[in-house]
């Protein structure tokens, strides 16, 4: 049986379905879509499918004589089973149809990740969500799991997500099935690998990222958006060190390898014994002067006047995250040289800063103390280091 409902909203003719449509009961629904369409004569029609479990090729028919007398025809909250039956039959090529998405709550769950677009919560011992901040995600969980693909397929030891859920109290978010995983922040916290044996761990999978070439317009291009951030700065720093920073970030040649582009403790995971990636809408490709610079905000640059900003953040002390900075570069970068090591920092350092810079800007922070102490000392540090860099290349 299937009950046929139908009522005009906003000029669309929304007809809900409920129970199941087969070989029997087909002609009889054709009909009443027939009437309701008579009664109501529109040019859009929405099949309102919360309530149908299940459809025959029987039912597909209707489906598509329907999008044949209504160009104009979708779905809705269509259930994954039927979903499924929609994407094997080729229907979600002919139509939208927009899958009916399970309801998730995150309340009082744990975060273990922590990225630019979202956070991540346990939900069980064998379960994750990445929760967008913006409400309206779709388009970049889609994004998202082109390039976690992408990734993967690589050789990029990668979290991919396998469904897509509601959010209790808004937004969506992706999930992931992560047995035993635990981030690396969690593994210094609790004191289950030492900070040199999470550093290497780490490093190896940075690395490994490194080592991987993309095809251009496959996923950003970092240099095109450090670009951005150093020219929306123009009106903020004296004309000499604005054209000198510019020009450092315009002379970084294209570089086709991989990044991960927000690389740190929180979005990086160990699975039996394996390091994994859990956060991949930042993918990008770029020389590694610009990872290196997400790295040191995540570890230094965030917190350089406010130190309690890496421990709400990363969970450890700002000695710590600047001790596990200072091993990483070394271990990167191979070797001891002191001179070395902080000639590199101080070219991340210059993305770093304008990068911060520019989000204390946009985000108000000339309208209270706080914010202009970030920006004054991101204009101090960036000063200080545009005397001293020629190039940005290592």
């Amino acid at each position: 049986m299937c009950k046929v409902d139908g009522t005009v909203e906003g000029g669309k003719l929304l007809i809900s379905l409920a129970g199941e449509i087969n070989s029997m009961n087909a002609p009889d629904v054709k009909e009443k879509i027939g009437q309701l369409l008579t009664k109501h004569p529109v040019k859009s029609v929405v099949l309102d499918c919360d309530r149908l479990k299940f459809t025959s090729s029987a039912g597909l028919r209707v489906f598509l004589r329907l999008k044949q007398e209504v160009d104009d025809t979708s779905i809705i909250n269509a259930q994954p089973a039927l979903y499924d039956i929609f994407d094997m039959t080729g229907f979600t090529d002919m139509m939208d149809i927009k899958k009916a998405y399970r309801i998730f709550d995150v309340e009082g769950c744990e975060v273990i990740g922590q990225g630019a677009n979202g956070k991540v919560y346990r939900i069980s011992d064998d379960t994750i969500v990445k929760v967008y901040r913006n409400p309206d995600a779709l388009p970049e969980i889609q994004r998202e799991r082109e390039l976690a693909r992408t990734a993967f397929v690589a050789g990029v030891p990668t979290a991919i997500p396998y469904d897509v859920v509601r959010i209790k109290d808004g937004g969506y978010g992706s999930v992931f099935e992560m047995l035993n995983a635990t981030s690396f922040a969690n593994l210094l916290i609790r004191n289950e690998k030492t900070l040199d044996e999470v550093t290497e761990m780490s490093v190896k999978l940075l690395k490994l990222i490194h080592s991987k070439t993309v095809k251009p317009n496959t996923m950003p291009d970092m240099r095109q958006i450090a670009l951005k951030w150093a020219g929306f700065l123009e009106e903020y720093l004296p004309a000499e060190q604005y054209k000198k920073l510019y020009s450092l970030v315009e002379n970084v040649p294209e570089d086709p390898h991989m990044m991960h582009g927000d690389y740190h403790i929180k979005n990086i995971m160990l699975q039996d014994g394996e390091a994994l990636l859990i956060d991949m809408d930042t993918l990008c490709y770029g020389h590694p002067v610009f990872e290196l610079a997400s790295m040191f905000n995540a570890y230094k640059g965030y917190a350089a006047l406010d130190h309690t900003v890496v421990e709400k953040f990363l969970g450890i002390s700002y000695d710590t995250a600047c001790a596990f900075w200072e091993k990483s570069l070394r271990l990167y970068l191979g070797t001891e040289d002191e001179a070395r090591l902080l000639e590199v920092e101080n070219k991340a350092g210059i993305i770093g800063y304008t990068r911060i810079m520019r989000r204390a800007i946009r985000r108000g922070g000339q309208d209270d103390e706080g914010g202009r102490a970030v920006i004054e000392n991101c204009r101090k540090e960036l000063a200080e280091l545009l005397s001293k860099v020629d190039t940005l290349l290592f």
